[in-house]
C-alpha cells in the first residue's frame, strides 16, 4: 500500500506539472497554441532555465501565441527556485489567467511551500473550489491533496477549529485516502485542543500507515498530558530512534508544519 501511494502521489505531481499534448490544441482548433508548444517543446531542453536563451526561448512561443499559459508557467519556474516572489508571481499569474483549472493548484501549491503565503493560498483553493467542486486536487508536488493544505494554512494563520474542521471533513466524512502525513496533522490539532484520547487514536493509525520520529514525539506529549508515563518515555525513546534512523518529516526544499527536530525530542521531559 505504501509503495502505491507513493506511486500515486508521484503520477499526480508529474501530472500537475508535465508539458502539454501539443494535439491537444489542434484538435480544438487552436493552431496558435498549437504552434507555440511545438515551437517550445523543440527548443526548451536546449538550454538551462536560469540562461537567458531559456527566457528567449519561452518569450518567442508567447509572440506565437499570447495565451500559452505553459509558457507563463515554465518562465515563473526559475524566479521561485531563486526566490523573486515579485516575478514568479507576474508569470504565474498570467498562467492562471488562460488556463485557471490547471495552474491555480499550481500556484496556490507554491505560494503555501514557499512564500508561507497561507492567505493567498485559501484564496486560491477557495477559487478553485467555486471553478470546479469536483476538481480539487493534489499540491504540484503530490505530497498533499489541496484540501489538507487549506486546513494547514488556517493553522499557519491562528485558526485552529477552522483547520480541525476541514481534515475532520476530508479524512473522516469524505473518507479521502490519507496522504503520508495527513492523520499526524489531524492528531496534532487533536492534541493541541486537548482531545486526549481522539489524537492518540490518529497518532497510532499513523504509526500504522507509516513510522516517524515526529509522529511518536507528540505521541509522547499526548501520554505526559494523560500522565501516562511508562508510555511517555516508551514513545519519547522510540521518537528518538526513528530520526537517528532518519525516519522522518521531511522535504527537500522547506519545513514541514508539525515537522520536529532531534532536540525537540532531547528536550522532552
Amino acid at each position: 500500500m505504501r509503495l502505491f501511494l507513493i506511486n500515486c502521489f508521484f503520477f499526480l505531481s508529474v501530472h500537475l506539472i508535465a508539458q502539454p499534448n501539443c494535439n491537444v490544441y489542434l484538435w480544438n482548433g487552436d493552431t496558435a497554441q498549437y504552434k507555440a508548444c511545438q515551437y517550445l517543446e523543440s527548443n526548451i531542453e536546449k538550454y538551462y532555465q536560469f540562461s537567458k536563451n531559456f527566457h528567449l526561448v519561452i518569450d518567442s512561443a508567447l509572440l506565437i501565441c499570447p495565451r500559452f499559459a505553459y509558457a507563463y508557467r515554465e518562465k515563473s519556474a526559475p524566479f521561485v527556485k531563486s526566490g523573486n516572489f515579485t516575478e514568479w508571481k507576474k508569470n504565474i499569474d498570467l498562467a492562471v489567467t488562460y488556463d485557471s483549472l490547471v495552474y491555480l493548484p499550481v500556484r496556490a501549491s507554491l505560494r503555501y511551500k514557499f512564500f508561507a503565503d497561507y492567505e493567498g493560498t485559501i484564496a486560491d483553493i477557495e477559487l478553485l473550489e467555486r471553478l470546479s467542486p469536483n476538481l480539487v486536487e493534489y499540491s504540484s508536488n503530490g505530497t498533499y491533496h489541496l484540501e489538507v493544505v487549506k486546513a494547514l494554512c488556517y493553522k499557519q494563520i491562528g485558526n485552529n477549529d477552522k483547520a480541525l474542521a476541514i481534515l475532520e471533513k476530508h479524512l473522516l466524512t469524505n473518507k479521502v485516502t490519507p496522504g503520508l502525513y495527513d492523520y499526524l496533522h489531524l492528531a496534532v490539532l487533536y492534541l493541541q485542543a486537548g482531545r486526549y484520547r481522539e489524537a492518540e487514536q490518529f497518532f497510532l493509525l499513523q504509526n500504522e500507515a507509516y513510522e516517524y520520529a515526529d509522529t511518536y514525539f507528540y505521541l509522547a506529549k499526548c501520554y505526559k498530558a494523560q500522565n501516562k508515563m511508562d508510555a511517555f518515555l516508551e514513545s519519547k525513546n522510540k521518537s528518538s530512534q526513528l530520526y537517528l534512523n532518519g525516519q522522518k518529516l521531511t522535504d527537500p526544499y522547506n519545513e514541514l508544519i508539525d515537522q520536529v527536530y532531534l532536540s525537540d525530542i532531547e528536550s522532552l521531559k
